[in-house]
């Protein structure tokens, strides 16, 4: 009788600048995605052919400091060599930070309590050449306390359609945000948000509509109005991918034994 299979649960950090996202593209298997790096690597540690599960699907050019990830595996490889093995194996805008062995029960996708996520925008008149995939210039001055207002607007359970495209009722809207605020560390301004889930390009979408209160273009009460009128594509314009960073997943319970 052959053994379980082990599961192995992965953290993650990655520049996402030169993949199309997390997941492996079904029209287009040969693209670059970290998952289709992060399994090549895996085969050239076990041998085996495996497919790894994600606790989000960041997408094209989203960067991540605590992606979750998990595989069943037949190895017997300690899970420090996982560390060790796949960092040697995987490009270097790519690196495993941390991994657990855990039981078979626990899943990464739905035993998440909530995601965070931070946007960084850089606020000065000149680009920035060390930032430029890290963030998203701004060049007129933004003013961060109404920014601030608006965001706190945007914590509690409510219906965030305008900050999502219309997908009729093929999606529910409701999610529980439970922190969202915006604070400066010198020309860098960063948008925290923590929530159950999100909607496709809802942070993106927000962070659009925030500098338009940052500009003047909108006051709080507006996006305060935009965000009840519960219609899809209001908010925005969406800024781009670079700015945006899977922070971290968190769990109800721990995901099992560290080595």
């Amino acid at each position: 009788m052959e053994d379980t299979p082990a599961k192995v649960v992965l953290i993650l950090e990655y520049d996402g600048t030169e993949y199309f996202g997390f997941q492996l593209q079904a029209r287009r298997p040969d693209q670059p995605t970290v998952q289709l790096e992060l399994e090549k690597a895996i085969y050239r540690l076990t041998g085996e052919e495996l497919r790894v599960v994600a606790a989000s699907r960041t997408d094209t050019g989203v960067h991540a400091k605590g992606q979750v990830v998990s595989f069943r595996t037949k190895s017997l490889l300690p899970t420090r060599s996982f560390i060790t093995g796949l960092n040697h194996y995987l490009p270097e805008d790519i690196a495993v930070t941390g991994a657990f062995k855990t039981d078979g029960t626990f899943d990464v996708r739905s035993g998440v309590v909530s995601r965070e996520y931070s946007y960084y925008i850089l606020n000065r008149n000149t680009r920035s050449a060390l930032q430029r995939r890290y963030t998203y210039q701004v060049a007129q001055m933004l003013d961060v306390d109404s920014m601030y207002a608006a965001s706190r607007k945007l914590v509690g359970e409510h219906d965030f359609a305008s900050f999502t495209g219309n997908f009729g009722n093929r999606i529910r809207t409701v999610r529980k945000v439970i922190r969202s605020e915006i604070e400066k560390k010198e020309d860098t301004l960063v948008f925290s948000m923590t929530a159950n889930s999100f909607l496709p390009h809802q942070i993106r979408n927000t962070v659009g509509s925030l500098i338009q209160v940052g500009l003047g273009k909108m006051n709080v009460s507006d996006f305060y109005d935009m965000m009840n009128s519960k219609k899809p594509g209001l908010a925005g314009p969406r800024v781009p991918p670079q700015g945006l960073f899977l922070m971290r997943i968190n769990y109800s319970r721990p995901f099992g034994e560290e080595n």
